[in-house]
């Protein structure tokens, strides 16, 4: 299982939205999913299970495959229940 962090050049935002993803999947005890950062270039399908963007670059994107839009990339409540969503609808807990 492959989790995809996305944002505009796939440096910055991107990176620090992966390791807060890696974050929460810890708290959660969630293993078996890798989690990588990339620019919006790279957001097609096959890329990767799950795909995590910033509402911004979200609306601008049409990918066939499960997505977490977040609302605020620095808003660790929302990543936490979003992923903790995802997981679940995933069968990951």
């Amino acid at each position: 299982m492959k989790f995809l962090a996305v944002c505009g050049s796939g440096l910055g935002s991107s990176f620090m939205v992966e390791m807060n993803i890696k974050k929460v999947l810890k708290e959660l005890g969630v293993t078996g999913v890798e989690v990588e950062h990339a620019d919006v270039g790279s957001a097609v399908k096959g890329a990767a299970d799950v795909f995590i963007f910033a509402k911004d670059i979200a609306e601008g994107l049409t990918i066939d495959a499960p997505t977490v839009v977040l609302d605020s990339i620095i808003d660790m409540e929302e990543l936490r229940e979003k992923i903790t969503a995802i997981c679940k609808e995933m069968n990951l807990i």
